[in-house]
């Protein structure tokens, strides 16, 4: 359902806007197709990155999802906030705290070169932080 119904949506309404946008004649018809090109992209960008991080379940036999192996990736979050476990409860947190729709980050900050976790609004793109781990809180993702 949230592939083929939420993300297809904001792929085709994403194309509509884009065919719009090169047939508009005017600056006034190009800044009107502004939100809808934001958030559609926003909401294709995001969910194509979302997929990305989505595995079956470790717990229930079926893959590794859920659990995050040794590597550079583990290393940075031990490194940052000194377990896994810590920064679970640090994201978890920081996500629940989201008024409305956004999404949860864990992203590098390209000016410190460090891991940090952040939020956008609505559909909005994370153009902060070099996306690693993106997690949708809207409500028709649970």
């Amino acid at each position: 359902l949230h592939h083929k119904k939420h993300h297809q949506t904001y792929v085709n309404s994403l194309n509509a806007a884009e065919q719009a946008y090169a047939k508009a004649t005017t600056p006034k018809e190009r800044i009107a197709l502004q939100s809808a090109l934001k958030f559609n992209g926003g909401g294709h960008i995001n969910h194509s990155l979302f997929w990305k991080n989505l595995a079956p379940a470790k717990s229930e036999g079926k893959g590794v999802g859920g659990a995050i192996s040794d590597g550079p990736l583990k290393s940075a979050i031990e490194q940052n906030w000194g377990s896994v476990d810590t920064f679970a409860k640090e994201f978890n947190a920081t996500t629940a705290s989201i008024q409305g729709s956004g999404w949860g980050w864990l992203g590098l900050n390209p000016a410190t070169k460090r891991l940090e976790i952040t939020t956008t609004a609505n559909q909005d793109p994370l153009l902060s932080h070099v996306p690693i781990i993106g997690v949708d809180i809207w409500e028709h993702a649970f």
